[in-house]
C-alpha cells in the first residue's frame, strides 16, 4: 500500500492485496507500542472486533499476534458494531481498541480502524506518528519473551454489553411502532434487531444472515431498494438501514420515501433543544449538508458548526466545543453524551423514541427540512491543486455566489484520493443547480 496509510477513517484497501496480514500485524503493533503510554510497569490493554466479512477473520489473526507480540492484553470481542467496540474500549479502560471493517465498502475490501483510549477515534498526530513506526520498522525492536508476550481473553458478553448501554438511552418503550431493519449482511445483524424488540418495538429484520461473502452485497445503507420494498409489504411505520459495520442510519418512510442523515441530525437536534439537552443550541454538520439544513436549523434558533468531510473531524468539534450532537448527510450521527463514536443503532433508536413521543409518522418529521435540489459532478483533472491555486476559478465561483445569494450555495472539493474535483452546486431549481454546476464543471476541467 504506497502513499499515506490512514485515510480519512483508517488504514482500507483491498484485502490480502493492500491490506495484507504482514501489514496489520505491523500496524497493530505500532499501535500497541504508540498509544500503551499508562505507568511503563503494567501491559498494554487491547479491544479487537469485526465485522464479519470473511477477510476478517485472517487479519483478525493477524492484529492479534501483533498486538500479543508487543505484549498487549488482547480482549476479543468478537463480531460486533465498530460503535460497541468503541463503547467496550472505554468501558474496560483499554488503551487502544482495533475495529477490523470496510464499513460500507464492498466485501474484497477490508480495513482497520483505531480507537485511543475512552474510545475516541485517532488524532492527526498520533495517526502519524504511527504510521512513522510502520513504515520505518522502529516498533520490530521490542520483543517481549516469556511471561511478558501478551494473552487472549475472550469478550463472551460484548454484544450484550453494548445492547445495555444503547437501550439505557431509551426513555420510554418504544410499543406500537413497525420497523422493518436492514442489516447489510454485516455487524448489525446479532445486535440491532434484538435492541429495537426489546426497546418495545415490533420488528422485521432483512439482511441479517452474514455468510462472510454477503455484506453490502445489494443490501443495506448504500442500496436501499430492498429496504423500501420490505417497508412496503410489510406495512411498516419505517425502515432503517445499517450498514457493514453499524456505524451509519439511513431511514425509509412508510410511503418509501428515503430520510438522509441530514433530516435524521434536524429531527434528532430540534428533539434535544426541545427538551433543552442540546449544549450550546448548536449542531455540527459537514460542507456537504444540505442547504435546506441549514436553513431549518437557523429558523429553530440553532447554530451550525461547519466541518470537513469525515465523521473523525465532526467528533473533534464536539469534543472541542463541548457539544452533543454532529453528523453527516451520510448517516453517521454522533450522540456524544452516549458515545464516542457515529452509531447506528443509538441513531436508529432516537429516530423511533422522537416518533413515540411526538406521534408523528417519519414522513411528518423528516418534513422540516426542504432540501435544495443539489447537484455533483465529479470533473477529472491532471492537478487537483493547481485547480484550488486558479484564479479563474475562484473569480467563476464568486461570480456563481453573487448569482445564488442566500438561495443556494457552490462548494469545490478535491478528492482527497483521485485526481478529481468535486463540484456540488445547491439552488432554488434543479434545471438552475444542473446549468450552474456544468458551467463551473467547464473552469474547472479547462484549469486541470
Amino acid at each position: 500500500m504506497g502513499g499515506r496509510l490512514f485515510g480519512t477513517d483508517g488504514v482500507r484497501g483491498l484485502a490480502n492485496a493492500d491490506l495484507t496480514p504482514e501489514l496489520s500485524l505491523s500496524v497493530a503493533r505500532a499501535a500497541a507500542g504508540v498509544l500503551a503510554d499508562r505507568d511503563g510497569t503494567s501491559r498494554p490493554v487491547a479491544v479487537v472486533a469485526r465485522d464479519p466479512r470473511a477477510s476478517g477473520e485472517m487479519l483478525e489473526a493477524a492484529v492479534v499476534a501483533g498486538l500479543t507480540s508487543a505484549g498487549a492484553e488482547v480482549l476479543l470481542a468478537g463480531v460486533v458494531p465498530t460503535p460497541a467496540l468503541a463503547y467496550l474500549t472505554a468501558e474496560s479502560d483499554a488503551d487502544l481498541g482495533i475495529m477490523i471493517s470496510a464499513s460500507h465498502n464492498p466485501m474484497p475490501d477490508n480495513g482497520i480502524k483505531l480507537f485511543s483510549r475512552g474510545g475516541h477515534k485517532l488524532p492527526d498526530a498520533l495517526e502519524a506518528a504511527i504510521e512513522r513506526t510502520v513504515l520505518t520498522g522502529t516498533s520490530d525492536g521490542h520483543r517481549p519473551t516469556g511471561a511478558a508476550i501478551g494473552r487472549i481473553r475472550v469478550l463472551d458478553d460484548a454484544g450484550e454489553r453494548y445492547a445495555r448501554h444503547v437501550l439505557s438511552t431509551v426513555d420510554q418503550p418504544l410499543d406500537g411502532l413497525r420497523v422493518v431493519v436492514d442489516c447489510a449482511h454485516g455487524a448489525a445483524a446479532a445486535t440491532a434487531p434484538d435492541v429495537y424488540r426489546r426497546a418495545g418495538a415490533t420488528v422485521h429484520a432483512i439482511g441479517c444472515d452474514p455468510d462472510g461473502w454477503n455484506i453490502n452485497d445489494g443490501i443495506g445503507s448504500t442500496h436501499l431498494g430492498p429496504l423500501i420494498e420490505a417497508v412496503r409489504e410489510q406495512g411498516a411505520h419505517l425502515g432503517i438501514a445499517h450498514d457493514g459495520d453499524a456505524d451509519r442510519c439511513l431511514a425509509v418512510t412508510a410511503e418509501g420515501d428515503v430520510v438522509d442523515g441530514d433530516a435524521i441530525l434536524a429531527i434528532c437536534a430540534l428533539a434535544l433543544h426541545e427538551r433543552g439537552a442540546l449544549k450550546n443550541e448548536t449542531v455540527v454538520a459537514t460542507v456537504m449538508s444540505n442547504l435546506g439544513f441549514h436553513h431549518t436549523m437557523r429558523d429553530a434558533g440553532i447554530a451550525v458548526q461547519t466541518t470537513a468531510v469525515g465523521d473523525r473531524y465532526v467528533l473533534e468539534a464536539l469534543r472541542e466545543r463541548g457539544l452533543s450532537l454532529g453528523g453527516e448527510q451520510s448517516g453517521h450521527l454522533v450522540f456524544l453524551d452516549h458515545a464516542t463514536t457515529g452509531d447506528g443503532v443509538l441513531t436508529g433508536l432516537a429516530l423511533l423514541s422522537r416518533m413515540r413521543a411526538t406521534g408523528d409518522s417519519l414522513a411528518e418529521l423528516a418534513s422540516v427540512v426542504r432540501r435544495l435540489p443539489q447537484t455533483l459532478v465529479n470533473v477529472p483533472v491532471a492537478d487537483r491543486i493547481a485547480v484550488s491555486e486558479s484564479e479563474a476559478v475562484a473569480e467563476a465561483v464568486n461570480a456563481v455566489e453573487e448569482e445564488l445569494g442566500e438561495t443556494g450555495r457552490v462548494l469545490l472539493r478535491p478528492s482527497g484520493t483521485e485526481q478529481l474535483v468535486r463540484v456540488m452546486v445547491e439552488a432554488p431549481s434543479q434545471e438552475q443547480a444542473d446549468e450552474v454546476a456544468a458551467r463551473l464543471a467547464e473552469v474547472v476541467a479547462a484549469v486541470g
